[in-house]
Protein backbone atom coordinates (compact mmCIF):
# COMPACT_ATOMS: atom_id res chain seq x y z
CA UNK A 1 0.00 0.00 0.00
CA UNK A 2 1.44 3.21 -1.00
CA UNK A 3 1.83 6.15 1.76
CA UNK A 4 -1.03 8.00 0.36
CA UNK A 5 -3.45 5.10 0.45
CA UNK A 6 -2.64 4.44 4.06
CA UNK A 7 -2.73 8.13 4.86
CA UNK A 8 -6.27 7.71 3.85
CA UNK A 9 -7.21 4.88 5.94
CA UNK A 10 -5.58 6.04 9.16
CA UNK A 11 -7.58 9.20 8.74
CA UNK A 12 -10.92 7.30 7.88
CA UNK A 13 -10.64 5.39 10.87
CA UNK A 14 -10.23 8.44 13.06
CA UNK A 15 -13.11 10.21 11.25
CA UNK A 16 -15.74 7.29 12.19
CA UNK A 17 -14.29 6.97 15.66
CA UNK A 18 -14.96 10.59 16.23
CA UNK A 19 -17.65 10.70 14.78
CA UNK A 20 -18.69 8.16 16.43
CA UNK A 21 -17.71 9.62 19.64
CA UNK A 22 -19.71 12.89 18.82
CA UNK A 23 -22.68 11.21 17.73
CA UNK A 24 -22.99 9.73 21.04
CA UNK A 25 -21.92 12.38 23.15
CA UNK A 26 -25.79 12.87 24.46
CA UNK A 27 -26.27 9.29 25.17
CA UNK A 28 -23.46 9.21 27.29
CA UNK A 29 -24.18 12.66 28.45
CA UNK A 30 -27.81 10.90 30.12
CA UNK A 31 -25.49 8.03 31.64
CA UNK A 32 -22.56 11.32 32.67
CA UNK A 33 -20.07 8.88 31.02
CA UNK A 34 -16.96 10.13 28.63
CA UNK A 35 -15.75 7.85 26.03
CA UNK A 36 -13.07 6.50 27.23
CA UNK A 37 -15.64 4.80 30.46
CA UNK A 38 -18.14 3.94 27.48
CA UNK A 39 -14.94 2.10 26.21
CA UNK A 40 -14.26 0.46 29.38
CA UNK A 41 -17.68 -0.39 29.50
CA UNK A 42 -18.36 -1.99 25.83
CA UNK A 43 -15.18 -4.36 26.92
CA UNK A 44 -17.05 -5.94 29.59
CA UNK A 45 -18.70 -8.79 27.68
CA UNK A 46 -21.55 -9.79 29.56
CA UNK A 47 -21.40 -13.52 28.22
CA UNK A 48 -17.74 -13.76 29.28
CA UNK A 49 -16.31 -14.28 32.97
CA UNK A 50 -15.25 -10.83 34.55
CA UNK A 51 -11.79 -9.27 33.15
CA UNK A 52 -9.46 -8.83 35.69
CA UNK A 53 -8.11 -5.48 36.02
CA UNK A 54 -4.92 -6.37 34.04
CA UNK A 55 -6.65 -7.78 31.63
CA UNK A 56 -9.16 -4.75 31.30
CA UNK A 57 -5.68 -2.24 31.44
CA UNK A 58 -4.46 -4.17 28.04
CA UNK A 59 -7.96 -3.96 26.37
CA UNK A 60 -7.96 -0.29 27.09
CA UNK A 61 -3.93 0.52 26.39
CA UNK A 62 -3.76 2.45 29.53
CA UNK A 63 -1.60 1.69 32.47
CA UNK A 64 -2.95 0.50 36.21
CA UNK A 65 -3.52 4.61 37.98
CA UNK A 66 -6.02 5.25 34.36
CA UNK A 67 -7.63 1.76 34.97
CA UNK A 68 -8.11 2.92 37.95
CA UNK A 69 -9.61 6.62 37.80
CA UNK A 70 -12.13 4.74 35.20
CA UNK A 71 -13.12 2.02 36.77
CA UNK A 72 -13.77 4.09 39.97
CA UNK A 73 -16.28 6.32 38.10
CA UNK A 74 -17.87 3.38 36.67
CA UNK A 75 -18.35 1.99 40.32
CA UNK A 76 -19.56 5.36 41.60
CA UNK A 77 -21.98 5.45 38.77
CA UNK A 78 -23.27 1.82 40.34
CA UNK A 79 -22.17 0.30 36.58
CA UNK A 80 -19.40 -2.14 37.53
CA UNK A 81 -18.02 -4.04 41.30
CA UNK A 82 -15.00 -5.17 41.59
CA UNK A 83 -14.79 -8.33 43.00
CA UNK A 84 -11.73 -10.68 43.91
CA UNK A 85 -11.04 -13.21 40.56
CA UNK A 86 -11.81 -16.68 41.51
CA UNK A 87 -9.07 -18.02 39.86
CA UNK A 88 -6.41 -15.50 41.04
CA UNK A 89 -7.47 -14.32 44.91
CA UNK A 90 -4.70 -11.65 45.13
CA UNK A 91 -6.79 -10.26 41.83
CA UNK A 92 -9.52 -8.10 41.16
CA UNK A 93 -11.78 -8.76 38.23
CA UNK A 94 -14.50 -5.85 37.29
CA UNK A 95 -18.72 -7.56 37.30
CA UNK A 96 -21.20 -6.05 35.79
CA UNK A 97 -23.95 -5.39 37.84
CA UNK A 98 -27.55 -5.23 36.40
CA UNK A 99 -28.06 -1.25 35.87
CA UNK A 100 -24.48 -2.06 34.10
CA UNK A 101 -25.60 -4.34 31.73
CA UNK A 102 -28.96 -2.25 31.17
CA UNK A 103 -26.57 0.82 30.61
CA UNK A 104 -24.42 -1.44 28.23
CA UNK A 105 -26.96 -2.81 26.03
CA UNK A 106 -28.56 0.96 25.66
CA UNK A 107 -25.15 2.35 24.85
CA UNK A 108 -23.77 -0.25 22.75
CA UNK A 109 -26.86 -0.39 20.39
CA UNK A 110 -27.14 3.67 20.22
CA UNK A 111 -23.69 3.17 18.89
CA UNK A 112 -24.30 0.74 16.17
CA UNK A 113 -27.54 2.76 14.78
CA UNK A 114 -25.78 5.44 15.13
CA UNK A 115 -22.01 4.75 13.41
CA UNK A 116 -21.28 5.83 9.74
CA UNK A 117 -20.21 2.15 9.28
CA UNK A 118 -23.93 1.40 9.57
CA UNK A 119 -23.86 2.60 5.98
CA UNK A 120 -21.87 -0.22 4.88
CA UNK A 121 -23.99 -3.34 3.30
CA UNK A 122 -23.82 -6.60 5.10
CA UNK A 123 -21.41 -8.07 2.40
CA UNK A 124 -19.07 -4.69 2.99
CA UNK A 125 -19.21 -5.20 6.52
CA UNK A 126 -17.50 -8.69 6.14
CA UNK A 127 -15.05 -7.25 4.18
CA UNK A 128 -14.34 -4.86 6.62
CA UNK A 129 -14.01 -7.43 9.79
CA UNK A 130 -11.75 -9.39 7.31
CA UNK A 131 -9.56 -6.58 6.98
CA UNK A 132 -9.09 -4.89 10.45
CA UNK A 133 -8.94 -8.35 12.16
CA UNK A 134 -5.73 -8.61 9.91
CA UNK A 135 -4.32 -5.89 11.34
CA UNK A 136 -5.84 -5.25 14.73
CA UNK A 137 -4.96 -8.85 15.64
CA UNK A 138 -1.96 -10.55 13.42
CA UNK A 139 -1.11 -13.51 15.63
CA UNK A 140 -4.66 -14.77 14.54
CA UNK A 141 -3.81 -14.75 10.75
CA UNK A 142 -0.66 -16.93 11.10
Amino acid sequence: MTTPDLTAVVAATHDIWMRTNDLLGESLAEHQMTPATFQALWLIDPDEPPPSMKVMAERLYCNAPNLTFISNQLIDRGLVERAVDPDDRRSRVLVLTAKGREVRDELVSTVLEKTPLAALSAGELAQLVTLLGRVARPEATK
